[in-house]
């Protein structure tokens, strides 16, 4: 990015990276918007999952399922670096409460759809917005609060996530089941109108003017690239060979595109993504600790509920506070974790402990059988989840302390972005891995003939419901084949969090900016494109 010359004023106005601390007071009443605007981005997905056979059963499309997630998650990863650029060039309120509007607005219309094809276009819209919701509230806390004091912060956070995976399929059951599956989407709308109205009227932040130009050509290279990427873990092994010329074609895409928007970033003067940003050493093994964190993560809150409702014979809404203990080690540990950040202004020792405890989770979960009591598979989940919350919080605020406040919308939009590619990349990849595992087991019991779960399908989509329909020695060979599924998930993703380790040994302790503390560089004067105003 460029820098101004040292014999350029800054100008008279207030900029962002100027701005005094606020006071306690003043925070906390921001926070509350924040914390239900994050409610919002957690809770959709998990809430409209649910909700899914009976949408399906009224709008008809099975075949197009996926796409009703699929469309989502796309235009929330593709948007989530534009939404980060946006808030550094223009203003952080703006366009955090432009996202809100555009996610809203989709949530309403997905409500209102009348067929498949109006859904997977509204959902599209929705997570347009949805993009903006978690890089908005990231970018608003780094640019609000210190991060010396930002861990007496993160627990309210891992509280919201906590409270949004176990309550999610709950409440999507219960719409589901006492409402109608329209009202799935419809819920967003009074919680988005309560974190509107916090936010306009306790967020007080400069509103930037600049006069920049907007990285079209690297917006545009930057959102195919991600949309390629996305399509190759979504399809790949499921609607296509991992070999065919579909998911080689999208491949090919992905890197042409990839190459050429590091091509373009190293010449315009206002880059969508600043790739000098990767030339600090914390930033980048940061940000591959993030795609750990949500390859693992992702990973795991999909299959174990499978794995609950098949296996151990828990019920689909029982299945949600199975997983209390995973977020209980995730909640305990990144409120401790916190607590000790700010009062030691020391971070390095946690990702190393995180990543370590969090590959020993992955094993001792790929050690679950048919056999295996609920009670020890918490005892696992516990640690999986303990493992996270050192990292979870952590993650977002070492890639925020290693750029200039006035790159805090991109780093943030950064750090979630490889969050959600490692999720997507982790939901694909485990997908494939145990529906190969699932059907290679029941293959092996029952043979070809009786490998389809009795006639019924694929043995790696059967539902529960559909489960206890089959004859006993097909159930057995069943459990068997899920539990042997989940053995090779975990057991990949144990390795894959090595890497993670690997990353976090060689991370370095570098001093957390203080209240009123400059950030790195900001001593360079204000950029001149760009003026503010206090709103």
């Amino acid at each position: 990015m460029s820098q101004p010359k040292a014999d350029t004023p800054a100008p008279e106005t207030k900029t962002a990276e100027e701005e005094p601390p606020r006071s306690p007071r003043e925070i906390r009443l921001v926070m509350i918007g924040l914390v239900v605007t994050m409610l919002l981005a957690m809770l959709d997905n998990l809430i409209v999952g649910t909700a899914m056979p009976t949408i399906v059963g009224d709008l008809g499309g099975a075949e197009h399922l996926s796409w009703v997630v699929t469309s989502y998650t796309l235009a929330t990863a593709a948007s989530t670096p534009i939404w980060g650029k946006l808030g550094d060039l223009y203003g952080r309120k703006g366009t955090f409460l432009t996202s809100i509007v555009i996610f809203l607005a989709g949530s309403a219309l997905s409500g209102l759809s009348q067929n498949m094809n109006e859904l997977i276009g509204f959902r599209a819209l929705q997570g347009l917005g949805a993009g903006g919701l978690m890089v908005g509230v990231m970018s608003i806390m780094g640019a609000l609060v210190a991060p010396r004091d930002r861990g007496k912060y993160q627990g309210m956070f891992a509280a919201v996530m906590a409270l949004a995976t176990i309550g999610g399929p709950l409440v999507g059951g219960f719409i589901t089941d006492h409402l109608s599956w329209h009202w799935t989407f419809y819920i967003n709308l009074p919680l988005g109108v309560v974190a509107l109205a916090v936010v306009m009227v306790t967020l007080k932040l400069p509103k930037v003017r600049s006069k920049a130009r907007i990285d079209y050509l690297g917006a545009v290279l930057l959102t195919t690239g991600i949309t390629a990427l996305t399509l190759i873990t979504t399809w790949g092994g499921q609607e296509y060979a991992w070999g065919s010329k579909q998911i080689l074609g999208l491949a090919a895409l992905a890197a042409a595109t990839l190459i050429a928007f590091c091509y373009v970033e190293q010449r315009v003067q206002e880059p969508m993504l600043p790739l000098d940003l990767f030339k600090n050493l914390n930033f980048t093994l940061v940000s591959l600790i993030g795609f750990v964190v949500g390859f693992v993560m992702f990973g795991s809150t999909v299959f174990l509920p499978l794995y609950q409702q098949t296996v151990q014979g828990a019920s689909a809404t029982n299945s949600g506070l199975l997983l209390m203990p995973m977020m209980f080690g995730m909640l305990v540990v990144s409120l401790v974790v916190g607590q000790a950040v700010t009062k030691t202004g020391k971070y390095r020792i946690y990702p190393i402990i995180g990543t370590i405890v969090m590959t020993a989770g992955m094993v001792l979960l790929s050690t679950m059988g048919t056999a295996t009591s609920s009670f020890t598979s918490a005892c696992w989940m516990v640690v999986l989840g303990a493992g996270m919350g050192f990292l979870m919080q952590i993650t977002m605020l070492v890639a925020q302390n290693s750029v200039e406040l006035k790159d805090m919308g991109v780093a943030s939009s950064t750090a979630t972005l490889f969050r959600t590619i490692g999720g997507s990349f982790g939901v694909a990849l485990f997908g494939a891995l145990f529906n190969n595992r699932v059907t290679a087991t029941m293959k092996e019991r029952l043979g070809d003939a009786a490998a389809n779960g009795g006639g019924k399908g694929d043995p790696s989509s059967l539902s529960p419901a559909a489960l206890r329909e089959l004859p006993a020695p097909v159930q057995d060979a069943y459990h068997h084949a899920v539990a042997n599924g989940m053995h090779t998930v975990f057991l990949w993703g144990a390795g894959v969090a090595v890497i993670a380790v690997a990353a976090a040994v060689f991370m370095r302790e570098v001093p957390l900016r203080g209240a009123g503390s400059p950030a790195k560089g900001d001593d360079k004067g204000a950029e001149p494109t760009v003026e503010a105003v206090a709103i």
